[in-house]
């Protein structure tokens, strides 16, 4: 189909979707402490205002509204792990349709409840959406039921689609950018195609995890890119694959996109909070953090921005994450490893170094009788301060390595550290992820139950629907084949860290 008329007949039916029976048209909020912070002129479309406090629920129903009779009388059966599983609820309940909801036993219990409190049947299955997919698939066709797809299906797209028009209506200025999360793109699919037809100038410009970037390696590549993996911070954009009809659109509406990390992500949920006292769930405040990182490389202030703050489905236990990184995120924490010497007053000389700033940790176990790793965090004001304190503490003749972007030190080392086991052979490091559901952490470690050594053990849950580890074993050289075939046989992600910087420094390892 032509271009033109590809992006007509999805704002035909967004024109004609309707989701306002059960939906309701969210305020554009203006964002004054955000717009002090970058800039330039930020919204936010409240989409976690919904019913389900997600955008989902314009998608499901505009698809299930578009349903025969029929078909209703059959029913309809989804996965999701949350947003999309509540939107199918809600629609269901309201076009008085049965629905099966096909969820991973991962999905916090919250989510579950919410879903079940509207009428639906709930079955988990599997560890990972992959699974629930699967046996949503295989259901539809054994029980003659309607799968209603997440973002892969027009009518889903032109519910999402809808969002573009109340933009165009609400927005009280010429808008610029409009920033918007992507998972399997039926969103961005969805505004993109109303924008560009009747606004080509406002430029769509997507925001993805930088550990589920789908779909800017699809565009790069210009054919969809399924990931081997994907991060679980952000899951509702936790998405392998981008839909095979949003990618085609993403292709003529998307101008770029912008990839966030975690910390990011975590920092964007903080300023939304402080701007509007709402808590939005990673997923819903990836566009804000896109926004912000582009914002900081342009050089014209003043542009008309939004994000589309599309949920805020948390799992409260999240947010003692998210509140730990979010400083690092908002570049307000710098994080070193540093070695000072093994005497009294050291540490006083350090503090001096480190002048008026104030010292958010300090972790040290002694180990050495000469030398003394420390881990510590600094508060500073940005980037430049950061190296700032670093190079101070180096011309004072300390050994610095900033961590302030390492991943293992800062879900794992900042809570361990207590140097290298002098007794403990060829040890070597590795970190897990392991679905994070009831009695998984035990049978995590019954696979474990091997014949080599386990040396040294960190578990930390952060609310999201994986575990993670960091696992110390001893494996011998000659054992590597062994241990490899052993790993690479395991259910779980898995990645050799010995090497990691901050686990040399803290921990040691395969002496």
């Amino acid at each position: 189909m032509p271009e033109r008329l590809l992006l007509e007949a999805i704002v035909k039916r967004t024109l004609l979707a309707p989701v306002y029976d059960v939906a309701v048209e969210t305020p554009l909020d203006e964002a004054l402490i955000l717009s002090a912070r970058t800039g330039h002129r930020v919204w936010l479309k409240r989409e976690d205002l919904q019913p389900v406090f997600s955008f989902k629920l314009r998608g499901a129903y505009a698809k299930m509204a578009a349903l025969t009779p029929e078909q209703l009388a059959q029913g309809v059966v989804a996965a999701s792990a949350g947003n999309h599983a509540q939107g199918v609820a809600l629609a269901a309940q309201r076009l008085g349709c049965r629905a099966l909801i096909l969820m991973p036993q991962t999905t916090p219990e919250i989510k579950v409840d919410a879903v079940r409190r509207m009428g639906a049947e709930v079955v988990l299955w599997g560890d990972a959406y992959d699974d629930a997919y699967t046996e949503a698939r295989r259901r539809e066709a054994a029980e003659g039921l309607v799968f209603v797809h997440p973002y892969d299906d027009a009518d889903v797209i032109a519910g999402q689609g809808t969002i573009g028009l109340e933009l165009l209506r609400q927005a009280p200025v010429p808008l610029d950018a409009v920033f918007v999360a992507v998972g399997g793109g039926g969103l961005i699919a969805g505004i993109g195609a109303v924008l560009k037809y009747l606004r080509p100038e406002i430029r769509v410009i997507g925001v993805e995890p930088s550990d589920a970037d789908a779909m800017s390696r699809s565009l790069a590549a210009g054919e969809r890119v399924r990931l081997d993996r994907v991060g679980r911070f952000a899951d509702g954009v936790a998405v392998r694959q981008v839909g095979e009809l949003p990618f085609a659109l993403a292709q003529l509406v998307v101008d770029e996109i912008v990839v966030v990390d975690t910390d990011a992500i975590c920092a964007a949920m903080k300023d939304v909070f402080e701007d509007r006292r709402c808590v939005l769930e990673p997923a819903g405040a990836l566009a804000y953090a896109g926004l912000k990182a582009w914002a900081a490389r342009q050089e014209r202030p003043g542009q008309n921005l939004v994000a589309i703050a599309c949920g805020a489905n948390l799992n409260f236990d999240s947010l003692r994450f998210v509140s730990e990184r979010a400083e690092i995120g908002e570049r307000r924490e710098a994080v070193f490893a540093v070695t000072i010497p093994e005497e009294p007053g050291s540490f006083r000389r350090f503090c001096t170094i480190v002048g008026e700033r104030a010292v958010t940790e300090f972790n040290y176990r002694y180990n050495d009788p000469s030398r003394a790793d420390v881990f510590v965090g600094v508060r500073v004001h940005d980037d430049a301060e950061r190296l700032t304190v670093a190079q101070a503490l180096r011309d004072a003749g300390y050994d610095v390595l900033d961590l302030t972007d390492n991943e293992i030190a800062k879900v794992h080392i900042r809570h361990m550290v207590g140097g290298p086991a002098p007794h403990v052979a060829h040890e070597r490091f590795f970190a897990f992820a392991f679905p994070e559901r009831t009695g998984a952490l035990g049978e995590f470690l019954n696979q474990l139950h091997q014949p080599w050594n386990i040396s040294l053990f960190h578990y930390r849950n952060h609310g999201s629907d994986f575990g993670r580890v960091l696992c110390g074993v001893q494996v011998p050289d000659a054992d590597l084949p062994a241990w490899n075939s052993f790993v690479n046989g395991l259910d779980y992600e898995v990645v050799e860290v010995t090497d990691d910087p901050a686990c040399q420094r803290f921990l040691g390892g395969r002496s």
